[in-house]
């Protein structure tokens, strides 16, 4: 895929990690993005931040979070929801200079191109063959609906974005390929299908996700677009760094859209 990210230097350079799962003892992420500016031009971090969602882990993140010398983007994931004070976790994180995506984008001048983030935490429901049906009991049909709401939410960042680089940041999977790894049995809590869709049907150059820990680093969208699972345990280390050439995407933008 032209501009796909790749390892090799130059272009624009997307640091990403998910599952820190800081708790309030502490951490080390202060000396370990310390530097990150000599490697990266913005952070993305795919949720679950904290381990149980408190405003005191929040802030522990947070104060690593405003030494990082880069742009830091962020979406929560289930872990930051868990204790009901995701909306304190997002003010210790904003009132740190992070920007939290929730259904909503932003857009960043970096490496001489505008790049457009749009961001969810997403949902469960599952993949083709294997995914949650809206029927029975209630529980079911909810939790499908918030499946469904999750996808909406992002697609409606994705239109909001004039870009000339679209990333899709996430902490639920859109795609299974990223899954391969942790049990089938559980591929339904860890991602779903309509998200992969919505990214797919925006056209965006890279969808980043975290969540499983025993899953697979890369793969792609059904529509070919390149997904990363950048969950710490995956990665083996403080962050991956993703390149992609803006002028290669922005040629793919334009011409899409003038097909």
């Amino acid at each position: 895929m032209t501009g796909a990210p790749h390892g090799g230097a130059g272009g624009l350079r997307i640091a990403a990690v998910g599952d820190i799962h800081v708790g309030a003892a502490g951490t080390d992420l202060v000396e370990l993005w310390a530097d990150l500016d000599s490697h990266a031009d913005v952070l993305l971090l795919a949720g679950d931040l904290t381990k149980r969602g408190t405003l005191r882990e929040a802030e522990v993140v947070a104060a690593a979070a405003a030494t990082v010398p880069v742009p830091v983007v962020a979406v929560l994931g289930n872990h930051d929801v868990h204790s009901g004070q995701e909306a304190e976790v997002v003010d210790a994180l904003q009132r740190a200079g992070v920007t939290v995506l929730e259904g909503t984008g932003c857009t960043l001048e970096l490496a001489g191109a505008c790049v457009g983030i749009a961001g969810v935490k997403g949902f469960g429901g599952g993949f083709p063959g294997s995914s949650c049906a809206d029927f029975g009991e209630p529980e079911m049909k909810a939790f499908v609906h918030a499946a469904r709401a999750s996808s909406s939410a992002l697609a409606g960042a994705l239109a909001s974005l004039d870009a000339d680089v679209v990333v899709a940041l996430l902490h639920y999977a859109p795609c299974q390929g990223t899954l391969v790894g942790e049990p089938e049995g559980i591929h339904a809590f860890l991602g779903c299908y309509q998200l992969g869709e919505v990214v797919d049907a925006a056209g965006a150059d890279l969808a980043i996700h975290g969540h499983a820990h025993a899953g697979t680093r890369r793969a792609a969208t059904e529509g070919g677009v390149p997904t990363f699972n950048v969950a710490r345990p995956v990665l083996g280390a403080p962050y991956t760094v993703l390149h992609l050439d803006p002028v290669r995407c922005r040629e793919r933008r334009h011409g899409a859209t003038v097909r």
